[in-house]
């Protein structure tokens, strides 16, 4: 026959008759919340929904934009469109964070003789940032071929990447600057007291701490390039939006372009989400928003 157990450990901590009321109080309001906000969301949507129904052009926007056959025949082209667009960005988000954290600490070498080198890295920050990315698109992927480099390839596909990692590395450069100069100064008298050199100092004691305060902010430049890589269509490059067009000229059907805007959504959405809730979790308020 079992021995009955106790429920509680002699001495245990027991919640007092108050907190256990507070709890519960909280959770009824918890539920409450939800309760309401998942209302006032259908409510919402309903009504937007039927206003969009009932409008007189919405038989025609549907037939052209939501044909349910049509998404399903364009839809494996498109995904293989999506692949390159991955592949993209995977490439392009390595190439900018070297590129970017070579400029930035360049831009934070001290000492006259490195002027030269910190106003090379401020130039190229200031060109990048100001020229539109489509711009820089047009101009290497109809220009760099051009000018038949020897060693380079001559593929839209290799000179759109070009446009992107010039473009991404300005803004991921000032990232990057912004973090390695909030690291108290003293991190670094610390480090060169020790007898580490400036670079031992840079890699082992200014860098690892600049690293995890800039990382939300990287997180949503890559969620930016996720969506950015489809501009590389322009150029003809056979991407998801430039499949998408392809299978559109066949019947002058508009549903591809929406099965891959569903299909970026489906990459980029999470990856905000997981942003928001990291700098949440690390104390970056007001960096996402709250749900």
């Amino acid at each position: 026959m079992a021995h009955p157990v106790a429920d509680e450990a002699p001495g245990a901590w027991q919640p007092s008759e108050v907190q256990r009321d507070r709890d519960e109080w909280r959770r009824r309001r918890t539920v409450r919340s939800a309760v309401i906000a998942a209302g006032s969301t259908l409510l919402l949507l309903g009504a937007v929904g039927g206003a969009v129904v009932s409008s007189p052009g919405w038989q025609r926007v549907r037939e052209t934009y939501f044909d349910w056959d049509k998404a399903v025949s364009s839809f494996p082209a498109v995904l293989e469109g999506l692949w390159l667009n991955i592949r993209v960005m995977v490439v392009c988000w390595l190439l900018i964070l070297l590129l970017s954290l070579t400029v930035a600490i360049v831009r934070t070498l001290r000492g006259p003789v490195a002027f030269p080198l910190r106003l090379l890295g401020t130039a190229y920050v200031d060109v990048f940032r100001g020229l539109p990315l489509l711009l820089v698109i047009f101009l290497l992927g109809f220009g760099g071929p051009a000018l038949s480099l020897q060693g380079l390839p001559t593929s839209p596909l290799f000179w759109g990447g070009a446009a992107l990692v010039l473009s991404y590395s300005a803004y991921v450069a000032e990232v990057f600057r912004a973090g390695i100069e909030s690291v108290h100064p003293s991190q670094r008298l610390a480090g060169r007291s020790l007898g580490l050199t400036y670079g031992q100092t840079l890699r082992h004691v200014v860098l690892p701490q600049a690293w995890r305060r800039v990382i939300p902010p990287l997180m949503n430049d890559l969620v930016s390039l996720q969506k950015d890589s489809g501009l590389i269509a322009v150029l003809g490059v056979s991407d998801a939006i430039r499949k998408a067009q392809i299978e559109t000229a066949l019947d002058f059907n508009y549903t591809p372009y929406v099965v891959a805007g569903v299909l970026f959504c489906c990459l980029t959405i999470p990856m905000a989400r997981l942003t928001d809730r990291y700098a949440r979790k690390k104390g970056y308020h007001g960096a996402g928003g709250h749900l």
